[in-house]
């Protein structure tokens, strides 16, 4: 078979396997990793497919592995935070703002009543993710800068519900010496440990009065994160 013939069939594949999806990876909106998942979608067009099929890199298709990587992240933990829906507390998963590009990968709500804005990060076991001196280090990189949507997450929580949450960083990789760290604000946990850690942050408030229906109004001010809407 020619080169042009068989690049002419793998265009052809690639372009037929976009129009009709990739089957397992469209979960539904409102749902741990839906996003990231769309837009590793919106990434690998038949060109990117095409050129990877090939063996050629491109930026494209490395982005698409970090969204794809990221939310496949959201989902483990989602499934860690599991035992607490057991417990009663309640959760929205990948919640859209009302401005900006920026969504809100988790929010929990606990059976005392207060509020957790959660963002799992999914980080390489090779390198230890530590705070030191007031900053986010992934081994010898400074990675402050990826806790910026939990902040503005947590800003937006507060003014639409006027309560006070707690930005919670999920880390899914390696704590250094298994430790849960605070920056700025944040509470940073290692992902196994997620469901201890939330209990006892929980334990040290005063209890919260809720409404029967705050869920509902969080989930009508914060709606599921749509594809195409980034």
């Amino acid at each position: 078979m020619s080169l042009p013939l068989t690049v002419a069939l793998i265009a052809a594949g690639i372009y037929t396997w976009h129009r009709l999806g990739q089957p397992g990876r469209r979960p539904r909106p409102g749902t741990p990793g839906a996003s990231a998942f769309a837009r590793a979608r919106q990434l690998r067009t038949p060109l990117v497919r095409l050129a990877t099929a090939l063996g050629i890199p491109t930026r494209a298709a490395k982005l698409a592995a970090q969204y794809e990587a990221g939310a496949v992240g959201e989902q483990q933990v989602a499934g860690l935070l599991a035992e607490l829906a057991d417990e009663g507390w309640q959760f929205l998963w990948d919640r859209r703002l009302p401005s900006g590009s920026t969504n809100i990968d988790g929010l929990a709500v606990s059976q005392r009543g207060h509020v957790y804005v959660l963002d799992p990060k999914r980080m390489s076991v090779a390198w230890p993710v530590a705070v030191k001196d007031g900053r986010l280090w992934h081994g010898s990189k400074d990675v402050t800068s990826r806790l910026d949507g939990l902040h503005k997450g947590a800003r937006a929580v507060r003014n639409l519900l006027s309560v006070q949450p707690v930005p919670v960083a999920i880390i899914v990789g390696r704590l250094a010496n298994s430790r849960e760290y605070r920056l700025h604000g944040i509470r940073i946990v290692a992902a196994d440990q997620a469901c201890a850690a939330l209990r006892r942050i929980d334990a040290e408030r005063m209890p919260q009065q809720r409404s029967h229906t705050f869920l509902d109004t969080a989930a009508r001010l914060l709606p599921p994160y749509l594809e195409g809407s980034r």
